[in-house]
């Protein structure tokens, strides 16, 4: 890899990352939208970036998502920032997806909170792959537990 500086070499790890990086400031709008959170949520960087993150939260999560984004803001403590997140997500498209992400908060020169950065990966797939095999082991054990009777002669 030749020579680059820090910051170039930063940056072009943020572009190339598969997996969405967000950034959002203390209004929740989102000033970095890199190309993994273009595929992932199917805005590109020039739809995403100076929105608020409402675009990519379900409606029915909002009151609860900023309740909490406002409260770490203001206290500077999240109980999050080592946990891996599971949480639903909407697309463009109003379609679902499910999301996995971890969160960093940001503080400024002087140490106080300015807003957050988040790494989000699209696991739909698994999840839903993982809710199959639930309910047919939810089915198989019902079978077990409440047997056909044996046919009659």
């Amino acid at each position: 890899m030749p020579a680059e500086t820090d910051a170039r070499l930063c940056q072009r790890i943020v572009e190339q990352t598969p997996d969405a990086i967000i950034v959002a400031d203390r209004d929740g709008i989102i000033h970095l939208w890199n190309r993994g959170a273009e595929a992932i949520f199917g805005y590109q960087a020039e739809e995403a970036v100076g929105q608020s993150l409402d675009i990519i939260i379900p409606e029915r999560l909002r009151e609860s998502h900023w309740e909490g984004y406002r409260n770490v803001l203001e206290t500077g403590v999240t109980r999050y920032g080592d946990e891996l997140l599971a949480v639903p997500g909407v697309r463009k498209d109003g379609t679902s997806t499910s999301l996995e992400f971890s969160i960093a908060l940001l503080r400024d020169e002087k140490g106080e909170p300015s807003g957050f950065s988040a790494i989000l990966r699209d696991v739909t797939k698994r999840w839903e792959e993982q809710k199959a095999l639930k309910e047919r082991l939810a089915a198989l054990e019902a079978q077990v537990q409440n047997p056909l009777p044996p046919p009659a002669e």
